[in-house]
């Protein structure tokens, strides 16, 4: 007789811990699954957020967004800030050379004019096409 009621209990035992197992791995897969469909609603969200980005700001278009000195006229050997900012460059390259420039779109360098210098900003795309701009830093003495 006491081996039947074992027999029972452990027979009770293992549904009940089958029942645990599938109850603990619903509880896991669920909390899976929904972090995976947040995280896949954010990314979605950030690829249409950078999708109004780009057509706000010029779409497929090679463009220089801007190209501007802070301040425009200092004081010999004081600093000034070069900003610029474009979109669709493969390449970027300001004359004369005023330090590390690559396609950004927003990027500033300072730097410590001589002398009153005209700078010129030259953006190219991958299929060759260019775009210039140009800004004048004045110098005082």
């Amino acid at each position: 007789m006491a081996l039947a009621q074992i027999r029972r209990l452990l027979s009770f035992a293992s549904v009940a811990f089958c029942v645990g197992l599938l109850y603990d791995g619903w509880i896991f897969y669920s909390r899976w699954s929904d972090t995976r469909h947040a995280e896949q609603k954010r990314v979605d969200q950030e690829a249409q957020t950078a999708r109004q980005t780009l057509d706000r700001i010029g779409g497929a278009d090679l463009k220089i967004l801007n190209f501007y000195a802070q301040p425009p006229v200092v004081h010999r050997g004081r600093k000034a800030t070069v900003c610029y900012s474009v979109v669709n460059a493969k390449s970027v390259r300001v004359e004369p050379p005023i330090g590390d420039v690559y396609p950004a779109l927003s990027h500033c360098i300072e730097i410590f004019p001589a002398k009153s210098t005209e700078y010129k900003l030259t953006a190219q795309d991958d299929a060759g096409h260019a775009v210039r701009q140009a800004l004048t830093i004045s110098v005082t003495p």
